[in-house]
């Protein structure tokens, strides 16, 4: 399926939506930012009476994707054609540009962004510029065989 075929504007905007809600919610009763690397490497860093909000953040998340999965399993259905060399190397360069950057598309992108950031706003100007340039590269100078 093409990324015209599956263009969803009515449940992506209320998906945006609930992530906005959620973001703003953890941020205005509990002072945190909804930047989901933060909060999964904060679970490592074992800080007292810290983790336990972010296990339960994560839980969250899967336990939602789990419930989707239920009702809508189309939803799921991905094609990837890429190598699992190409996509270890890729998450691994994502996990080590979140380290880098101080923050991930979430943190950045969803909160920074919405609390007018300058430094989240260039972040997620480089993410989306270096994301374009590599799918540029992949697919159409190395002719998409990674």
């Amino acid at each position: 399926m093409s990324t015209m075929e599956s263009f969803t504007p009515i449940t992506s905007a209320i998906g945006g939506v609930l992530i906005g809600i959620a973001s703003a919610g953890l941020l205005m009763f509990h002072g945190r930012i909804a930047g989901i690397s933060g909060i999964a490497g904060g679970i490592f860093r074992r800080v007292s009476g810290d983790t336990s909000w972010r296990v339960m953040f994560l839980v969250g998340l899967f336990v939602a994707g789990l419930g989707w999965s239920y009702f809508f399993p189309q939803d799921y259905l991905v094609e990837i054609d890429r190598s699992t060399g190409a996509l270890a190397v890729a998450g691994l360069a994502v996990g080590i540009g979140t380290q880098v950057g101080g923050g991930c598309t979430s943190g950045h992108g969803v909160c920074g962004i919405g609390r007018l950031s300058k430094r989240s706003t260039v972040a997620t100007i480089s993410f989306m510029v270096t994301a374009a340039l590599t799918v540029f590269v992949v697919n159409e100078v190395l002719g998409g065989s990674i």
